[in-house]
């Protein structure tokens, strides 16, 4: 027993060490990515990258989202194509970000303005110039993922550490399920239900593309409210936690969604914790506050406000004291040291009303906390201050192969038991830190298969997305053959639903387009692009959308950002998604067009060699995938070969001549 506890002990010691420093390298990376670039680019190159827009006019809306200044920053002309997103951490500036900025989250987005909560009151000059916004990191995360380890390592945690570092024996607890409340689950969603709730305390669900993997969350959860249990349910991002949080609302589960309100779908901001909370009739006296604020705030701006310049040295108390017998000092006048008196006194007035509406807010929080069934948040927002003290008894995280192991350990620590979703043969979260990269990109998730997987997990197998023979590549590459296309997808094809979709190959639900033109690489870029095949892409879309396709049901995909900026600047089409391969991860479409870009007489094929990747690509299309490629260069490479014999046998191979001469 001694020599097992020293074990543990030590066990602890590296595991904490481990990821506390992978952590601090990974916070490093992405601050100084946002930095440096924000230091070495211009504003206008920025907004070339799509990580800034300029030239903007500013102004607060007068509307508050919890307590955040909601604003709103626009131009008449169209945006540029960005990557500012709702949900963003973004920062506001007069033009210099390093001099000065602004921190909010973007809570609404259209192609001419950016509606945006503020973390604090914005000084009143924005509003008279043109202001740039940045997109920022967010540090919150990181520091939460630090206080997490440091729990661990104090032993200040609910969850039972030894079975992340030791393989303990799971217990199995008698417990039986009276009936389903989806009667539509298949055997396999019925036996991951039985067994995550038996399992203790943990259990993997092994969820492959269209697999029913939050159908299945959403019955656990039920049967866990229906005994009773608290239910913390995550995920690392907002999307994931929606998801869940809409099928849980339309089954009549009391959920509440915790988390910055922006970055929440708005049809569910009725759910999230800022709106709940205003059912109370308390809340009329926080709303009382809020505007008490901003009334005083806005006195404030007829003062003048203390800084350095015109504070000289003096403290806010001597300030005080000299306005109180009409005297000047240090070169100062007597009218504004009385202006700095009074901006002063409004400052310590709303000071106090912060602490109170601080006081009252708590107070509603943990009531609408102790009243819901199931909490709902990201990783990171389950670190709130609001949740601290809260312990659950089942924590459920959804997609948690796309959260690194530190962020799944801060809802963890709450949680007497963990159920992990998720599909280690797709692609894993985004580490920016090279160094950081091998200890952060095994998830959770994945560890935990290697350790208990053989006997707490279960693989979902019947697949209800896509046509069999997009399925059945996949299904032998990545999960031993094992996935059963459910009977209302196996042999969906175009003809079904675009009445108009007649021509050749309609009902070929996998095509290959040769295209021999080269990749290129542009000058202090380590990404590719591949213009023939852009060009092709073109082609395919505008064919599809002549035969009556609408540009909503097709996503055109690439593994690299510089080959989607071309699709982009080509295919300007509205209702048109086109994304990388790694941002269209979860995501579905009725027509893929995959385009590989790699094309060279050495067979290097880059990071396409991960071959995760290439699932999440081969997986997303329901009922037709078309793929453009070099087929010389793919077939050096082992996988890539199977995957062109496999179309050979199943699909069709098309030249790219052919596809600029006739339609597909």
């Amino acid at each position: 027993m001694r020599t097992k506890n020293a074990d543990l002990k030590r066990k602890l010691k590296e595991y904490v060490e481990r990821f506390r420093k992978a952590v601090n390298l990974e916070r490093q990376a992405e601050m100084e990515f946002h930095l440096n670039e924000i230091k070495k680019l211009s504003g206008k190159e920025r907004e070339k990258r799509g990580r800034a827009l300029l030239n903007l006019t500013f102004k607060l809306t007068g509307d508050m989202l919890g307590d955040r200044y909601i604003v709103r920053v626009s131009r008449d002309k169209e945006f540029p194509e960005n990557e500012i997103s709702v949900g963003d951490y973004v920062l506001i500036s007069d033009g210099n970000p390093l001099k000065f900025s602004i921190g909010g989250t973007v809570l609404e987005k259209s192609k001419h303005h950016l509606l945006i909560a503020l973390d604090e009151y914005p000084p009143k000059w924005l509003t008279k110039r043109k202001v740039r916004v940045d997109l920022y990191a967010n540090d919150v995360t990181f520091q939460r993922m630090l206080k997490a380890l440091e729990k661990i390592e104090k032993g200040d945690i609910v969850f039972d550490i030894r079975y992340l570092l030791l393989k303990e024996k799971i217990r199995e607890e008698d417990i039986m399920i009276t009936e389903f409340f989806d009667k539509r689950l298949n055997e396999y969603q019925r036996e991951a239900v039985i067994r995550a709730l038996r399992c203790n305390p943990i259990y993997l669900i092994h969820g492959p593309p269209g697999t029913g993997k939050t159908v299945t969350a959403v019955e656990i959860i039920r049967q866990l409210v229906r005994m009773g249990k608290r239910v913390l349910v995550t995920a690392d991002s907002n999307v994931a936690v929606d998801n869940v949080l809409e099928r849980l609302t339309e089954a009549g589960v009391n959920a509440i969604r915790i988390g910055h309100p922006a970055r929440v779908q708005e049809k569910l901001r009725l759910y999230s914790l800022e709106l709940y909370i205003s059912k109370f009739p308390e809340y009329e006296e926080v709303k009382r506050i809020r505007e008490e604020i901003t009334k005083l705030r806005e006195l404030q701006e007829k003062y003048l406000r203390p800084i350095p310049k015109y504070r000289r040295g003096l403290s806010d108390d001597q300030i005080l004291i000299l306005a109180e017998y009409s005297r000047s000092m240090r070169g100062l006048k007597v009218s504004q040291v009385k202006s700095m008196a009074e901006w002063i006194k409004l400052q310590r007035r709303i000071e106090q009303l912060k602490i109170l509406l601080k006081k009252k807010l708590e107070i509603l929080y943990k009531r609408a906390i102790g009243e819901a069934q199931v909490i709902c948040a990201t990783n990171s927002s389950a670190g709130l201050d609001i949740l601290e003290g809260e312990v659950f008894d089942v924590l459920i995280i959804d997609e948690a192969t796309q959260a690194t192991e530190p962020s799944c350990l801060i809802p963890l620590v709450k949680a007497k038991k963990v159920i992990l979703i998720g599909d280690h043969k797709q692609l894993p979260p985004t580490i920016l830190s090279e160094s950081a990269k091998k200890i952060l990109e095994v998830t959770l998730f994945e560890r935990l298969m290697g350790v208990y997987g053989n006997r707490y997990s279960t693989l979902l197998r019947v697949q209800y997305r896509m046509n069999e023979k997009i399925m059945k590549f996949s299904s032998m590459m990545f999960y031993d053959d094992k996935l059963i296309a459910d009977e209302s997808v196996r042999n969906i094809k175009m003809s079904d639903k675009y009445s108009t979709y007649c021509p050749p190959y309609d009902d070929t639900p996998v095509v290959l387009v040769d295209v021999r033109g080269a990749e290129q690489q542009r000058k202090g870029s380590t990404s590719r692009e591949n213009i023939k095949e852009a060009r092709i892409a073109t082609e395919i879309v505008a064919n599809l959308i002549k035969l009556g396709v609408p540009p909503e049901d097709i996503a055109v995909i690439t593994p690299y950002e510089d080959q989607r900026n071309v699709l982009r600047s080509l295919l300007r089409v509205k209702g048109l998604e086109i994304n990388t391969v790694d941002g269209f991860q979860g995501r579905e479409k009725e027509v893929v067009v995959l385009s590989l870009v790699r094309s060279n007489p050495q067979g290097e094929i880059g990071f396409l060699k991960d071959y995760r990747r290439l699932n999440v690509a081969l997986t997303r299309a329901k009922r037709k995938l078309i793929i453009i490629g070099n087929v010389k260069t793919l077939s050096m490479d082992s996988v890539y070969k199977k995957l062109v014999e496999y179309v050979k046998k199943n699909g069709i191979i098309l030249s790219d001549d052919y596809i600029l001469s006739k339609t597909i």
